[in-house]
């Protein structure tokens, strides 16, 4: 099966061009397929707009209230997730608001079946890129990327902001059991959550993966959510965290995992 995940703020106006694109791209694949949104307190009409898709695909909706960001919104994405997947499935995460074109989702599917826990849509393979972006934009991506591979080197990883991902179930499963709400830690912390993912996999064994991914940004709908100067704050608080001397992620949460796995009778 596969799940996609859709945090959901204020998107009356990109739903109609995503969610007829995303339902032809899943039933062309031929396999069972769920959608998880959250509506995270949009005060248009989203929440009705969802109610009227989930009549004619399989829909759930998650609803918040009030506006609680995208940690939260993608912590109680995940933890569902977890919930009704098996190990072999796989999880898409992508933006609602038709910057992230479903047509990808069959080659990160592949990728993650070929033994990759984690796939990321990347604008930096051979192949992809981003139109729509201005120069001052990109300029900034780059650094910010670039930053994240300095601080948090992955192997095999060019693209670190994008949050178009597929995840294997099985691995996402034991990131839950084993951070618990910590999982996603700085939920506060405007997009910081979408880095500390794949920190935090990568602490327990992940393996990582790349297809190349065309941006669609002048596809974008719905205004920006991301608030700079919070997310700058979150990188910069997770970096130290990371590093801390004598304690830091990159030595305790090793450490715990394997303790953990061993508790736990699960291999290594």
């Amino acid at each position: 099966m596969i799940v996609v995940l859709l945090p959901a703020f204020n998107e009356e106006e990109s739903l109609p061009l995503l969610m007829p694109k995303l339902k032809s791209t899943l039933e062309a694949m031929k396999e069972d397929f769920r959608i998880l949104v959250c509506n995270d307190g949009s005060s248009d009409r989203t929440q009705e707009m969802l109610r009227d898709y989930s009549a004619n695909m399989p829909l759930e909706i998650i609803r918040h209230k009030i506006n609680r960001g995208l940690g939260e919104s993608a912590r109680d994405l995940f933890e569902r997730a977890s919930e009704i997947t098996d190990p072999s499935d796989v999880i898409i995460r992508l933006d609602c608001d038709d910057t992230h074109d479903p047509k990808y989702i069959p080659a990160i599917v592949k990728k993650a079946r070929e033994g990759f826990d984690v796939v990321i849509a990347s604008r930096f393979e051979p192949g992809g890129g981003q139109m729509g972006v201005n120069s001052y934009r990109a300029f900034i991506s780059r650094c910010a990327n670039l930053f994240m591979k300095v601080f948090f080197p992955i192997r095999g990883l060019k693209e670190y902001s994008c949050g178009f991902r597929g995840y294997r179930a099985e691995k996402i499963t034991e990131a839950i059991e084993f951070y618990g709400n910590n999982f996603i830690q700085l939920k506060g912390l405007g997009f910081t959550g979408t880095l500390e993912k794949l920190v935090k996999l990568k602490l327990i064994g992940a393996k990582f993966g790349e297809i190349p991914f065309i941006l669609r940004y002048d596809q974008k709908q719905s205004a920006s959510k991301m608030v700079s100067s919070i997310t700058t704050l979150g990188y910069i608080t997770m970096t130290l965290m990371y590093h801390w001397p004598l304690g830091g992620w990159r030595t305790s949460i090793k450490k715990e995992h394997k303790d953990w796995r061993a508790s736990s009778d699960q291999p290594l």
